[in-house]
Formats: C-alpha cells, structure tokens, sequence
C-alpha cells in the first residue's frame, strides 16, 4: 500500500505541477493580449476551470497525506476504545461524502452530454467538470491508502495537525521512538 501511496503521490503532484504551469502560462499571456489590446475571449473560462481542477487534484493529495481539515485534537482526546470507533466514523463519512459527490458528479456529466464552452465551442464541457467525479473518487482512492499509517500514528497518539504535541499528555497513547 505505501507503493501505491508513492505512486499516487507522484503522479498528482506532477498533474499540479502542469496544471499550475499552464494557468501561470495562461494569465501571462492574457495578461501581455490585454496589454497589446487584444483581449482574449476564453481566458477567463479556461483560468477558472483549470483553477478548479488545481483544487479537486490538490485536494486529493492533501488527503493521501492527510493535510486536509482535520480534528484528530478531539480523537486524541479520546481513550483508545473510542478513538478507534471515532477513526471509523470519521472515515466512513468521508468516504460516504465522496461517493455521494463521485455520483452526482457523474449524473452532472449525463446532463451535460452535448453542451460546449462559450468561449471555445470545440471543448465538450463533460470534459472540463469531468474534475468533480475524477476528483472525488481520487480523494476516496487516497484517504483509504493513508488510512494505515494514519489509524497507527492517530492510535499511538501522534498529531497529524500538531506533530509538536507530546504524545505523554494523550490519554493512552504509548510512547514510541523514531528512528
């Protein structure tokens, strides 16, 4: 699972390394078209939906290593029996809230067969919000590869959010040196 983990990893951090690139490449020259007074007609359909896709994507890997919103403050607060039984409900209702997003942004992706963008009528618009359920089952995909290394470091009593905190001062945690 770490393998695959890694793997996941690198391959969204360079699908936001190119997608940063272009919208960077995008506004640039949007910006040198206005300059010069010739405005571009699509730059702010393309800017807006490359920024979403930044977003979905980045999220993703936010999840696989576990920096998105969290509160393990209130699981660490918790006696080991019910931080366990907090870890699983916290999941299952991420991975419920994903799928439900993964499904409807597929149902969005029926409605939309046949419609273009404004600005650039060859690109289907299936295919720019194809981000909602690629997005969603990419988060889905990456909470279950952390969730290993997060149930043993949550059960050992280590932050995520604040590494800084010293695992004696959470109920049952057991103190474990790292190498």
């Amino acid at each position: 699972m770490r393998k695959a983990s890694r793997m996941l990893g690198l391959v969204l951090e360079w699908v936001l390394i190119v997608q940063m690139i272009a919208l960077t490449a995008v506004v640039v020259y949007a910006v040198i078209s206005r300059k010069l007074g010739a405005s571009l007609s699509w730059y702010d359909e393309i800017a807006a939906i490359q920024l979403c896709w930044i977003t979905y994507y980045g999220a993703a890997l936010a999840a696989l290593k576990r920096k998105h919103i969290g509160f393990d403050g209130v699981l660490l607060s918790l006696p080991p029996g019910l931080r366990a039984a907090g870890i699983v409900v916290a999941e299952a209702l991420v991975l419920g809230f994903f799928a439900l997003l993964a499904w409807s942004g597929w149902q969005v992706l029926v409605i939309l067969d046949g419609m273009n963008l404004v600005s650039l009528t060859f690109v289907p618009v299936q295919f720019t919000q194809s981000v909602i359920p690629i997005g969603a089952v990419l988060f889905m995909i990456a909470s279950i590869l952390s969730l290993p290394h997060y149930w043993h470091e949550t059960m050992a009593g280590r932050s995520f959010e604040h590494p800084e905190v010293v695992p004696e001062t959470v109920p049952g945690a057991r103190v474990e040196t790292r190498p």
